[in-house]
């Protein structure tokens, strides 16, 4: 996905399309890690569609829950999913972040190699 050290940056177009889909890839990552939270919580808890899709976005950004989890199999779901959606959101970020960062790197390593 990136170029090589020794080789040219890539034009300006081409460093934005990657962006673009580094942030759709991130997006679809996001969208299925919330959809399997909330059907969780819907199915587990008999929450609504609402209650459940927010319940699984704050467990994903580490603000909690609004409700009290009744059932055994949701309080271990929510465990397990704090866990997993935690890692998500750090991999969502390293998505984002990356050809940013690469490209800084890429561009430093070519104005020493021209030193």
């Amino acid at each position: 996905m990136f170029e090589h050290r020794h080789q040219p940056l890539i034009s300006s177009q081409q460093f934005y399309m990657r962006i673009l889909r580094c942030v759709l890839l991130a997006a679809v990552l996001f969208a299925v890690t919330i959809l399997a939270g909330a059907v969780a919580y819907h199915s587990l808890e008999q929450l609504p569609w609402t209650d459940a899709v927010l319940n699984a976005v704050l467990v994903m950004t580490g603000l909690g829950l609004t409700v009290t989890l009744k059932t055994t199999s949701a309080k271990l779901f929510t465990s397990l999913y704090a866990i997993f959606s935690s890692i998500v959101f750090f991999a969502i970020l390293a998505i984002l972040i990356s050809p940013l960062f690469h490209r800084f790197l890429h561009h430093f390593h070519l104005d020493l190699e021209k030193k």
